[in-house]
């Protein structure tokens, strides 16, 4: 196997420093929210945001107020953006049916799905105001009926962004808040005097704030660990220079530590993307960003064979995969780690992004391996139950069950099912005996 870096990013040392410090931080500032509660929050606020407001959560006339300065058009983009996702939303719901099946005469058993009672949705929005992040979170829990939905956002240069708002309130939110980062997930997941609790945070976020869910996992639900934007582009000779660089760099600007990664076979397609992505640095308004990005996280990665460029790439399990190949579909069936998927140079991530129906919350650091993204069902717990209707299928499942606990050594388990046969079967099982096969007393 030959494969050439073309390009490499920061080292992962490096990288696992700037992991240890932003662990640090977090875990000090979560346990100052569950010490503090809306103190904490408030001062956290004015440190990071500059925002002290008399309350974070806005009042439904602040919302209409709020609403009101957007344009029509600007309205029905949202809402537009919204039933796309909604759409979509919805045929994943119905795809999952409840079921109750007969699995032996008088045994029933069968599941729910039951949606998560309450869902805190992070919409980020400091640097740029995320408004598609409240379709993806906000309109998808909607969908799912959960019967409370807060959603937090940043204010943006010193206010609340009128469109992330309208967002978040026409997707179904029950409750807004402005804050933002560690103080906004560590309130809705830890609760505050102010902010009851919630059972599931979702929503993708910077570095601390994923952080703030890892760190908060298992005390609440999260959606899965959606930090920095990860974007890679898988490309052939099929496609030119313009496209790779535009793709890399459009997903490069979130953040000064999104990767972005062209994987090719082509030589000249890589040498080229490189020279145009220099080019594009040049006159892109958020080349600052995107710069930073690129220089440090950035990767070019030339391979001999499309076998090895779908090692490579479920190897690195991008968040987001652009595929721009002869041979789309094959990736499309061969690849098994990644968050999402955009096949030809007709898709991109932007569209996935901002408004064709997918879900943009996506697994990032390689979590591709183990999780998918957001959808409809991450807001739905599928318990299961069972139920014996006869008397036979009480005795019968009874003894089976009985030797089975009695072969791992517990009595009292056994004792649970050898009542149900002495009961239902009639037949005498000494406390603490396996019970005998219906056949053998019969």
């Amino acid at each position: 196997m030959t494969i050439d870096y073309l390009k490499s990013g920061k080292p992962e040392a490096a990288r696992a420093e700037d992991d240890a410090k932003v662990r640090a931080s977090v875990e000090a500032t979560l346990a100052d929210i569950e010490a503090r509660g809306d103190a904490a929050v408030r001062a956290l606020s004015e440190k990071f945001d500059s925002y002290a407001p008399a309350s974070f959560r806005l009042s439904p006339q602040e919302i209409d107020d709020l609403i009101a300065q957007l344009s029509p058009q600007e309205l029905k983009d949202i809402k537009f953006a919204q039933e796309q996702v909604r759409n979509f939303a919805r045929a994943q719901r119905d795809s999952m049916l409840d079921i109750e099946v007969e699995t032996l005469p008088g045994v029933i058993l069968g599941h729910k799905n039951i949606p998560v009672q309450s869902v805190g949705c992070y919409v980020p929005g400091g640097k740029f105001p995320m408004v598609a992040s409240a379709h993806m979170s906000v309109a998808t829990a909607s969908v799912a009926k959960v019967p409370r939905i807060i959603a937090c956002t940043p204010p943006f240069k010193g206010k609340p962004n009128p469109a992330v708002i309208a967002a978040m309130h026409l997707g179904g939110a029950d409750e807004i808040y402005v804050m933002g980062g560690i103080q906004a997930v560590g309130a809705m997941a830890l609760g505050t005097e102010t902010i009851d609790p919630v059972h599931m945070i979702v929503g993708p976020g910077n570095a601390f704030v994923a952080e703030a869910k890892r760190q908060l996992f298992g005390r609440v639900g999260i959606d899965l660990f959606a930090g920095p934007t990860e974007t890679m582009v898988i490309a052939d000779d099929t496609v030119d220079a313009e496209m790779c660089a535009t793709d890399l760099l459009g997903q490069a600007e979130h953040g000064y530590n999104s990767p972005a990664v062209l994987l090719t076979n082509s030589r000249r397609l890589a040498e080229d993307t490189l020279a145009e992505i220099d080019r594009i640095l040049q006159i892109l308004p958020t080349a600052e960003t995107a710069r930073v990005s690129w220089q440090d996280y950035g990767e070019v990665i030339l391979c001999d064979t499309y076998d090895e460029m779908l090692k490579v790439a479920d190897d690195v399990a991008s968040e987001h995969v652009q595929v721009m190949t002869d041979r789309d579909d094959w990736f499309l069936e061969n690849m098994t780690c990644y968050g999402a998927l955009f096949l030809g140079p007709r898709t991109n991530v932007a569209n996935g992004d901002k408004v064709i129906g997918t879900n943009h919350t996506l697994p990032t650091r390689k979590a591709g391996r183990y999780t998918g993204g957001l959808w409809v069902g991450k807001f739905l717990k599928t318990h299961s139950y069972q139920k014996v209707t006869t008397d036979a299928a009480a005795a019968e499942i009874g003894a089976y069950g009985s030797r089975l606990c009695m072969l791992e050594g517990f009595v009292g388990h056994a004792e649970q099912c050898n009542l149900r046969v002495r009961r239902y079967g009639g037949q005498n099982v000494p406390y603490g005996a396996g019970a005998e096969p219906l056949e053998a007393a019969e």
